[in-house]
């Protein structure tokens, strides 16, 4: 497994409650440019529109060499799932307004792999919270480690 990109501030930005890993619809040009590293996940979000589950803004560069028909960089892609699964994270984003977005593009053998989470956003004084919590975790980490060498 391959990871190409990571879209960190999602975990800053969101509490996430649930992981689901889809594939995505691309082009050769597109994978080509995956390869290559030239993908952007940040301000992404997937969306459900008449039982399908689509990515929206998710910016692929184009490929140099990739012909006369080059892509939109942020078009539309369908993302494959289980109907099961499309109808589950569609209930629980309508639901309980939560946010369906990528934490990380992948390959996975040859097929490129999109991880989704299940998202609430967090208010400003949470990610306050969030921050101390790491420093003091960070803090106590050297201190133990002060102590044993």
């Amino acid at each position: 497994m391959k990871i190409v990109a990571k879209n960190s501030k999602a975990f800053h930005d969101y509490e996430v409650l649930d992981k689901v890993e889809a594939g995505v619809m691309l082009t050769g040009a597109e994978v080509k440019s995956i390869r290559a590293g030239r993908v952007n996940l940040l301000d992404s979000y997937a969306f459900c529109s008449h039982g399908e589950m689509y990515i929206n803004h998710l910016h692929i560069s184009s490929y140099e060499r990739g012909g006369a028909y080059t892509p939109e960089p942020y078009r539309r892609r369908k993302l494959l799932l289980h109907r099961k699964q499309i109808a589950h994270y569609c209930a629980e984003v309508e639901r309980k307004q939560l946010t369906l977005v990528p934490l990380a593009i992948y390959f996975k053998d040859q097929w490129v792999k999109i991880e989704l989470g299940l998202c609430k956003g967090r208010k400003k004084y949470d990610k306050r919270q969030k921050i101390a919590e790491q420093d003091s975790k960070k803090r106590l980490a050297q201190l133990m480690n002060n102590r044993r060498g």
